[in-house]
């Protein structure tokens, strides 16, 4: 038996459960495609608790955070939240993650659920050599829903009073009233669409959950697991960690070169090669490929031009929205030119498949 979230007796009996990086947690509900079909066309509702929170506090926390953080910490404004990645001196990847200023020197971090030891522990190793810096792993006073797709803010609106269309995109309110809940409401999501994060507290969890699939019934909210969230993460091309970014991986071969700040003025762990990454461009890079042999191109599998390996695929699937088989992969750069044709080793076959733009999805308004 994994760990279990504060949601796992409301909906063990509903959907299909699995082992997902230690954690019980839900696959899907009603079906994959299903649950992916709702959240881009009405909504849909997941259970994020497994994912990690650490504060950080203290005088020492914006040059701590400058230094450990790739985007620029200066930047952002209390009750806003800001997309990053740690990274090791070589420059590959810690994890990604997204965090909130809550006010002066008072962040809250979340991070990948499989990884909140790894990242506590890195935290606190360099925490040691700034001053006044409190690093505290919080994971376990937090539950983490997201209501996420066209009619989340219509949802929501109905539980609480605060004018959600005032919460705009990577902004956040603290102690918003949800049916009598404190939670903090986060603008963000892993799916491509519009949408809210929702940090309540654990004995609250239930509560809530059923309270917004009650309240949404109406307008279509379903519940979903994570076989739909990474359908839809990966067509709007939004990495996860352990594919698309690992050690090995840096955020700008990854695509997220964004939230890497590398002329930001603070020194910062793998800024050297960040910075030349940047300027000079990386090796290779994440590319979306479309399977024209009949074939899906899934996690790990090689890919190939003229018999020579180049590369290898991070996420693929048969795309929901487009119905196409299509993957992500990191190429060497010379093979990433839109239209390219390389080939992807499916089982004992070599495929063929081009190079096109991503993301796959993007919504229209």
């Amino acid at each position: 038996m994994g760990n279990r979230t504060p949601l796992y007796d409301v909906y063990k009996d509903q959907a299909k459960t699995i082992d997902f990086g230690g954690w019980d947690l839900p696959v899907q509900f009603s079906g994959i495609k299903d649950e992916h079909e709702a959240v881009r066309t009405k909504a849909g509702l997941f259970d994020v608790s497994h994912m990690g929170e650490v504060e950080v506090k203290g005088s020492g926390a914006v040059p701590f955070l400058q230094y450990v953080l790739t985007n620029d910490v200066e930047k952002l404004k209390t009750n806003g939240a800001q997309y990053t990645a740690m990274c090791y001196h070589e420059g590959g990847t810690v994890d990604d993650l997204v965090y909130y200023k809550r006010g002066e020197n008072d962040y809250l971090l979340v991070v990948n659920a499989s990884n909140v030891e790894k990242d506590f522990d890195w935290l606190r190793s360099h925490a040691e050599n700034f001053e006044d810096v409190e690093v505290v792993n919080v994971s376990d006073q937090f539950a983490q829903v997201a209501i996420q797709g066209p009619a989340a803010e219509k949802v929501l609106q109905t539980v609480t009073d605060t004018d959600l269309a005032e919460i705009t995109f990577f902004k956040f309110r603290d102690n918003v009233d949800l049916g009598g809940m404190p939670a903090l409401v986060s603008r963000t999501g892993y799916t491509g669409e519009d949408g809210f994060e929702i940090y309540c507290r654990p004995e609250d969890a239930a509560a809530l959950w059923n309270l917004l699939l009650e309240k949404g019934e109406a307008d279509g909210l379903q519940p979903c697991g994570l076989g739909a969230r990474d359908t839809l993460r990966f067509e709007a091309k939004l990495a996860l960690y352990g594919q698309e970014l690992t050690k090995d991986i840096t955020p700008v071969e990854a695509g997220i070169g964004f939230a890497v700040k590398a002329d930001k003025e603070p020194d910062f762990i793998g800024k050297s090669v960040l910075r030349d990454q940047k300027e000079n461009g990386a090796s290779r890079k994440l590319v979306g490929l479309e399977m024209i042999d009949k074939g899906i191109p899934r996690t790990g599998y090689e890919v190939f031009a003229e018999g020579e390996e180049i590369g290898f695929v991070t996420t693929g699937t048969q795309s929901p929205t487009l119905k196409k088989n299509v993957g992500l992969a990191i190429l060497g750069k010379e093979h990433t030119s839109l239209g390219t044709e390389v080939e992807v080793q499916v089982r004992k076959r070599r495929l063929k498949a081009k190079v096109v733009a991503t993301p796959f999805y993007k919504r229209s308004n």
